[in-house]
Formats: structure tokens, sequence, C-alpha cells
């Protein structure tokens, strides 16, 4: 209590002094604006930095990168597709000649193992691994959207031409 105030002025203090709805009213108002603002940070942390860069993350987008250059034409054959979780698959192995097919099965492995260990790493890099699950979903939706006309990608109703 401040020097000089005593119990005697507090209790003097009448309710018909404080006006009450006035007082509600800011309190709502404040109690609000603090609510939206622990929101707004909630959803500013909760959002994943999918431009995030580490040495681990450059390696393995240029991998991916160079592999891109060899698997462009079996995406436009349409013997490779991009499947709705964010991986590559071989869809339609009779549109790759025969002596191809072994060489294309590593290719689409090899991305598939580049593209989990990227998703991985971007939630690492951004201190939630937890959050893979919805990185590798915001992946899969880019790398449709990025997919030329004539490349097939799956929905849930299967295999699709762009």
């Amino acid at each position: 209590m401040k020097a000089g105030m005593n119990m005697t002025y507090l209790s003097s203090i009448k309710p018909s002094h404080i006006n009450t709805r006035k007082f509600f009213v800011n309190l709502v108002l404040l109690s609000s604006l603090v609510l939206a603002t622990a929101l707004l940070m909630t959803q500013a942390q909760a959002a994943a930095d999918l431009e995030i860069n580490t040495p681990a993350i450059s390696g393995i987008k240029n991998s991916m990168q160079t592999r891109h250059a060899q698997l462009s034409g079996f995406y436009a054959s349409g013997a490779v597709g991009f499947t709705r979780d964010g991986l590559v698959a071989v869809r339609d192995a009779n549109a790759v000649p025969l002596a191809q097919r072994q060489g294309v099965n590593a290719l689409v492995s090899a991305e598939n193992n580049d593209r989990n260990a990227l998703y991985r790493e971007i939630a690492t890099a951004n201190s939630h691994p937890e959050w893979e699950a919805e990185v590798r979903s915001t992946f899969a939706q880019r790398w449709i959207q990025k997919a030329q006309s004539g490349w097939y990608y799956q929905d849930g109703s299967g295999w699709v031409k762009k």
C-alpha cells in the first residue's frame, strides 16, 4: 500500500464511484486483445519455414535437381507420376522400355529417399520434427501445382493427367 493511504480511505469508496459497466467493457476488450495477440503469435510460430536452408537441405535439393533431368522424360511419358503423399511412383511400367525399367526404379527409389529426407530435414531445421507430416503434405501439393501439363499425379480417386 502507498504511504499515507489507509484502510479507512479504501473502505470509503462506494460502488457508485466506480463505473462498473465501463470497467467490464474495458476488461473484455483488453482480454480480447491479449487473446488475439496470443493467437497470432501461436499461428506465426506454427507455420513452418519451407524455404529454410541448411547444408543438409542444400545437398538434398542439389541431388534432386540433378535427378530431375533424368526423370523429366519419364514424367512426360506418363511412366512416372507424383503421389498424393509427396513421393513419386512408377505409374506405367509399360511406358518404359524393358532395358530401362531397372534404372527408372532406381531413380524413383533415390528420389523418394531424398524427398523423405527433405521433409524430415525441413521439419527438424524448424525445430519441430513433429511437423514432418505437414511439411510433406504441403510439398505434395506444391509438386502437383508445379507439374507440367501432361504429367500425372494422384488424387483421391487415382491417377490424373494434368
